[in-house]
């Protein structure tokens, strides 16, 4: 939740300046539903595509509040954010009367993700789907376990065909906005165990094919080291896109990686 129209129109146009012909680099961004359309126009004669960072799954109705995939597509969008740790009922025991406690507000489950994915898929859209363990989790042995579910749950009814248009970005919780970040080796070993996961689900050929993206605290001091791994092929960034000199930086170090 940053950027109104006029900063998220700068912040874009700073990007498409630095990023937006990059030919080696996949990039997408995914700003606020209120600045899709403005970021759309920004982004229009570059090879950045547009997503939304959310989506329920019915196609109208009395939702209120929410935003389907029909809306994202007539805005531009081509891909979709699913399943956000920040939008996870997975901190304990969420209190309802805590508004600080974000998980009692937003409370997506498993169920809810694949239902979100699976209509992502049918209107058209690519979802960018999140797994990744709480440090409870991690300390107590349980990350494999905990992510592979999770990555079971979002592909439950996709299709091997569907599976091709599927990104899936591990962001350990405990890395995501605290500046810490997964040793680059850990994160590798991890996001191979995702592709093993889909591979279980699917097949190997469409785990080799499938992109796995690494989120938690991606900057440019650590990009590289995260980059030259085997099983990352890109970064879910948070804070770092928030400048277009810090992500354009992303996006050359993503480029260079590719050659």
């Amino acid at each position: 939740m940053n950027c109104d129209n006029d900063e998220a129109k700068a912040l874009a146009d700073g990007v498409t300046a630095r990023g937006g012909q990059v030919e080696d680099a996949l990039v997408i961004l995914c700003p606020p539903t209120t600045a899709l359309s403005t970021v759309n126009g920004s982004i229009a004669n570059s090879n950045i595509e547009l997503g939304g960072q959310n989506m329920f799954w019915e196609e109208s109705g009395a939702y209120t509040g929410e935003v389907s995939a029909q809306m994202l597509l007539s805005c531009g969008c081509t891909r979709v954010i699913i399943g956000h740790s920040e939008r996870r009922a997975r901190f304990g025991n969420p209190d309802p009367e805590d508004v600080e406690d974000l998980n009692a507000i937003f409370g997506d489950t498993d169920a809810t993700v694949n239902r979100k994915v699976v209509a992502a898929l049918a209107a058209g859209l690519k979802p960018i789907i999140c797994c990744g363990e709480l440090l409870a989790e991690r300390q107590d042995g349980n990350t494999d376990e905990v992510v592979a579910a999770q990555v079971k749950a979002a592909l439950e009814g996709v299709t091997a065909d569907d599976a091709e248009n599927i990104i899936i970005a591990y962001e350990p919780v405990w890395a995501i906005g605290t500046g810490e970040v997964c040793e680059a080796d850990e994160a590798d070993r991890v996001c191979g165990m995702v592709r093993a996961t889909v591979a279980e689900v699917f097949s190997q050929d469409i785990a080799d094919n499938m992109q796995v993206l690494y989120g938690g605290s991606v900057k440019p001091a650590n990009v590289e080291g995260l980059m030259e791994k085997e099983n990352i092929d890109g970064g879910l960034v948070g804070g770092a896109s928030l400048e277009a000199a810090s992500f354009g930086a992303l996006i050359e170090a993503a480029a260079a990686s590719a050659k």
